[in-house]
């Protein structure tokens, strides 16, 4: 084993340790995990919340037994492979050991260890954004045709998992158009690989296409009710943090591009940057979306400045290189991570506030972090609804109906009993069993919606009571309350059927 391959085997390893570490056993899954998960049950070409991948990896999960070990392994697998990109593309750009060990501490050292702590799309997105770069580069190379072939492969299958890719392709597009690589669109190969490409995307177009495309109404629904409380500034801001430590190595990378002759052929991906975040800025797009863009040039950039530090000065300036984004990641370790208890954060709020990190997507600042408060109350309402399920008198007919995806989510998750909670949010309107004939129903009830719950409902029914609530004041579900309603006096599933009908209609 050669002493590249024993670091790089290093580095991975620590990546993985650290994502295990740096969750506080105090905390639940966060509201998106239990969605995410719940598709394994419901395998289908597309969702009206994300495309098909992650659900296959939930099957996966599902099959390993649903442990949080391999809950979190499979976020924290994609980035490791995110790192083992780059080193593969700083070794293409003919980078020394040092320009790999660089390259690989700024991308560990980075805000992929928060992304790569939660089960979400979001750490697929940026290995398959940092690779598809990479395959640019060996393309622009070698220029031979099969490296297209791969892009497209690569593209389909991150779009695949999040349509966030698309951003790529529209910053990339214009970049080849002002460089000498415009004459690969003369090139029917290319042609020949996006044929590829869309025969691997079309099962989930088609899905799409079928269901009146559910797409534009989740990004209509993004923009009404989160995208609005986004602040293009703080959206540029947050690019600088993403990467705080690896900074001089990215915007090295950017000078690299335009005056260091060995990346001229590169020089596309200097006006690619620009483009792909004008075209998330003018979206209004949440921060995070652009995670994906920076890796690659961490690797041009570490590249380049091993390759410029001056022979005198290297035995100096490559330790601090390396050092920078370790000690910087310091600080951040004590408040970007759930690994601090609710109640340390709330004694310690004004670190926490001057970063902009208790604003919610309201726009308002809470007590806590939005996901740090999405990771708590979850267990407390599946054990709950759990234990009032069991004292049911024909609960096999028993209705669980949810305000949120979060709520069905980890009932579904948590539960005892082989639960099947729905609701009307998200995905989980197409999963209601409309075969049953309801005789009761457990209604989980957002906190605003708790005071008028037994007026609207209790008239369907012959028996009615308020049975609990979460209590953990600390949950961003807190207040959120359970209600029991047993014997039917009408036909409930027609009721539901009707409401699933107006809301897809009203879609």
């Amino acid at each position: 084993m050669t002493k590249k391959t024993t670091i790089l085997i290093g580095f991975i390893g620590l990546k993985f340790l650290l994502q295990y570490l740096l969750i506080s056993s105090e905390y639940d899954l966060q509201r998106d995990e239990y969605l995410h998960l719940d598709q394994a049950n419901h395998l289908a070409w597309g969702y009206l919340s994300v495309p098909p991948f992650t659900s296959w990896t939930s099957y996966i999960i599902q099959s390993l037994g649903s442990s949080i070990f391999w809950i979190k392994f499979f976020p924290a697998l994609y980035g490791a492979l995110t790192i083992y990109v780059v080193w593969k593309a700083i070794e293409e750009l003919g980078g020394n050991l040092f320009a790999l060990i660089l390259g690989a501490t700024c991308v560990l050292f980075s805000a992929l260890l928060r992304l790569n702590t939660l089960y979400q799309p979001n750490s697929f997105d940026v290995l398959s954004w940092t690779t598809l770069y990479f395959i640019v580069i060996k393309y622009i190379k070698t220029e031979d045709f099969r490296w297209l072939y791969m892009a497209a492969i690569t593209f389909a299958i991150g779009f695949l998992n999040k349509y966030n890719i698309v951003f790529l392709f529209i910053g990339l597009l214009p970049s080849v158009l002002l460089t000498e690589h415009r004459k690969i669109f003369l090139k029917p190969s290319l042609y020949f690989a996006i044929l590829v490409g869309l025969v691997i995307i079309s099962p989930n177009l088609i899905w799409q296409y079928n269901n009146n495309f559910p797409v534009f109404q989740h990004l209509k629904e993004l923009a009404e009710t989160q995208l609005v409380n986004i602040n293009r500034v703080d959206f540029l801001k947050s690019q600088l943090f993403f990467y705080a430590g690896s900074l001089i190595v990215i915007f090295s990378s950017f000078y690299a591009l335009l005056f260091y002759k060995p990346f001229r052929k590169f020089r596309l991906f200097f006006f690619s940057i620009i483009f792909t975040l004008l075209v998330f800025v003018y979206f209004n797009a949440k921060d995070y979306y652009a995670i994906g863009i920076y890796p690659i040039y961490i690797a041009l950039g570490a590249v380049f400045l091993a390759d410029k530090l001056k022979e005198g000065w290297r035995r100096y300036l490559q330790p601090i290189a390396i050092v920078v984004p370790v000690l910087l990641f310091i600080p951040i370790y004590n408040v970007a991570f759930p690994n601090k208890s609710p109640e340390y954060i709330i004694q310690h709020s004004d670190k926490y506030k001057k970063l902009g990190m208790l604003r919610w997507e309201d726009g308002k600042d809470h007590s806590l972090p939005q996901d740090f408060a999405d990771m708590l109350g979850w267990k407390e309402l599946a054990d709950k609804v759990d234990s009032i399920y069991l004292g049911l008198p024909n609960r096999s007919n028993t209705l669980i109906l949810c305000d949120n995806y979060g709520q069905a989510g980890a009932i579904n998750f948590y539960t005892n009993q082989n639960l099947r909670a729905v609701s009307f949010n998200a995905d989980y309107i197409d999963w209601f069993d409309l075969t049953k004939k309801y005789e009761n129903l457990i209604s989980v009830k957002e906190a605003e919606e708790v005071s008028v719950e037994l007026q609207k409902t209790s008239p369907l029914f012959q028996h009615s009571t308020f049975a609990g609530s979460i209590t953990n004041r600390h949950a961003r579900e807190f207040g959120t309350g359970i209600f029991v309603f047993t014997g039917a006096k009408m036909d409930i599933t027609s009721i539901i059927k009707a409401e699933i009908d107006r809301k897809k209609n009203h879609h």
